[in-house]
């Protein structure tokens, strides 16, 4: 599918696609901390602080923010997303590492060894993070419910066409499948504008 001229790509409809359609998800730059490093960045004891809910069940945006340094700069108030997590992860935007000179492996979440570090900077102290700065793989969340009526099992791997202001096909799509998660095709800001994209746009699998 990935070798469909893109007058092929023009001519699908999407609607013949109903039930293999994804809403997608846009994601910005963001932090995942661990308590000790949260406590460093923060002050010991601190929890963070929910303002919204994500699309995954049980994740949240935060009110706390960090700085990103890097060896040529720094991204200023970076959120952080909830809840804790065993470690610290920066994801970022390839423009975003660039701009702040850090060369940020394309890896799926969690999969941290080998990748370049930061430093972060917070209200109470600060972090040099050996590993963690990463460029998101990208992926597709699925209930599992929702995976079994599509025919797809977790780190499938899937081509998925976008349709915004442009046609774009994204191959080497990871299907990421459990019980508490939901449909939703996340692209970082990079990839969306790309696509010309924006909130409420959706994706067809196509293979």
């Amino acid at each position: 599918m990935c070798n469909q001229s893109y007058s092929k790509l023009r001519e699908i409809n999407f609607d013949d696609y109903k039930e293999r359609q994804v809403p997608i998800g846009i994601s910005n730059r963001h932090v995942h901390v661990s308590q000790a490093d949260l406590e460093k960045l923060f002050g010991e004891g601190y929890e963070l602080t929910p303002k919204k809910d994500l699309s995954q069940p049980g994740q949240f945006a935060c009110e706390e923010c960090v700085d990103v340094v890097g060896p040529k700069g720094t991204i200023e108030r970076v959120r952080i997303l909830g809840p804790v997590r065993p470690e610290t992860q920066v994801e970022l935007a390839q423009t975003d590492a660039r701009k702040i000179g850090v060369n940020a492996a394309l890896r799926e979440s969690g999969v941290l060894d080998g990748t370049e570090g930061c430093k972060l900077v917070g209200p109470k102290g600060e972090i040099e993070l050996e590993k963690g700065c990463i460029v998101a793989h990208l992926h597709i969340h699925f209930h599992t419910d929702e995976a079994a009526k599509m025919g797809i099992k977790d780190h499938q791997v899937l081509t998925v066409l976008v349709r915004g202001q442009k046609n774009v096909l994204f191959c080497d799509v990871i299907a990421r499948v459990g019980d508490k998660m939901k449909l939703d095709f996340h692209l970082d800001t990079d990839e969306a504008n790309a696509a010309l994209v924006g909130p409420g746009a959706v994706g067809i699998i196509l293979d």
